[in-house]
């Protein structure tokens, strides 16, 4: 009797491992080995200041962020865009500019601004849920006056 049940077994077995080695793949560490490529840019207004920012809208171009830039000079940056509000952490795996990260509400309100430390895997989470985050040169947005509760103007995504 043993034996009837075990092929059928050892057949489901084999078909779920199969399914399984078919599904897409999460990003992998070699894909965080390399830089993003200049992505497509939007203008950002928040207080009259206007700034440059690289949108990372996909899963790998937030992951990669600005890993292994050179530089990133004033006024620019780089907008991630999430699909829904929620509650994200930011580290700089690889990166070496000296950023500052606004964490922003759905509406555009600064809700956090935070300084990171270059090459620091520590993760700095943000206090609430977030549909956007917004790294610039650290220290950017003190020398501009922006602070939470400021409201940075985002022109619609496609």
């Amino acid at each position: 009797m043993k034996n009837l049940f075990r092929a059928p077994f050892l057949t489901l077995v084999t078909a779920i491992m199969l399914f399984s080695a078919c599904s897409p793949a999460k990003t992998s560490s070699q894909d965080l080995n390399k830089p993003n490529p200049t992505l497509k840019t939007v203008i950002l207004k928040v207080n009259n200041i206007d700034i440059t920012a690289e949108v990372a809208r996909t899963e790998l171009e937030r992951n990669r962020g600005l890993m292994f830039r050179k530089s990133l000079p004033e006024g620019k940056g780089m907008l991630f865009v999430f699909d829904y509000d929620q509650k994200v952490a930011f580290w700089m795996k690889n990166t070496s500019l000296p950023l500052s990260v606004a964490y922003i509400a759905s509406d555009g309100t600064i809700t956090q601004i935070l300084d990171l430390v270059p090459f620091s895997e520590e993760p700095r989470p943000s206090m609430r849920s977030v549909r956007y985050a917004l790294e610039v040169p650290q220290g950017w947005f003190a020398k501009m006056n922006i602070k939470p509760g400021d409201v940075i103007s985002i022109p619609a995504l496609k």
